[in-house]
């Protein structure tokens, strides 16, 4: 059986893991989400959803935003980075060796700092809006297939969400947020989607 991933360590560590934009304006701002017409990069999420971490270059990109998410409180302690790296906690589904796990905090600590590379988002919903997935995919829905053009960004931006929502990503669904046929997406669709989606499905 999966360990369940222990966040309440972090939690009481007041370790941060979460940011919403800070710089990006919304196009249009509810109490419940935010949609960026242009998309944004400033949202910083961790451990949103039960997809664990699996891979060394997943492990790092978690370190670096962390590292970069509390760095004005001073650096985070290197037993906060051991924790999420050992296996029995929840976040990885691998081990990694003490020799490893060292270099890469290190490499962290000397490279940190900067914004960590990240995924556009135009769709954020706002902590404890009281939406549940349905309704969270029907703005999303309505937001991203309100011009009515299906592309590969607008494809791409459906694929995001239904990750973010812990939703397998089928081009049937993509077809559904965009209000189009599975027919349309697929001829919009190119290597670098259909890669993408097998990486993001690997994370749900």
């Amino acid at each position: 059986m999966s360990q369940k991933r222990n966040i309440q360590w972090l939690n009481e560590q007041k370790v941060i893991y979460r940011q919403m934009p800070i710089n990006d304006i919304a196009t249009i701002e509810t109490d419940k989400y935010m949609f960026f017409e242009n998309g944004t990069y400033e949202h910083y999420c961790l451990f949103n959803t039960k997809a664990k971490i699996t891979t060394y270059k997943s492990l790092k990109w978690h370190y670096l935003v962390l590292y970069y998410l509390n760095q004005d409180n001073g650096l985070l302690p290197s037993y906060v980075y051991e924790f999420i790296a050992d296996k029995e906690n929840g976040f990885v589904t691998f081990f990694i060796s003490d020799k490893k796990l060292n270099a890469m905090i290190d490499d962290v600590f000397a490279t940190g700092g900067e914004p960590p590379k990240n995924k556009l988002r135009k769709v954020i919903f706002k902590d404890f809006c009281m939406l549940d997935v349905s309704e969270k995919l029907k703005i999303v829905g309505k937001l991203i297939g309100r011009k009515n053009m299906v592309d590969q960004e607008s494809i791409y931006q459906c694929m995001l969400d239904l990750n973010e929502l812990g939703k397998k990503i089928t081009w049937s669904r993509v077809a559904g947020l965009l209000n189009c046929s599975t027919r349309t997406v697929q001829r919009n669709l190119n290597e670098s989607l259909k890669n993408e989606k097998k990486l993001l499905n690997e994370e749900v």
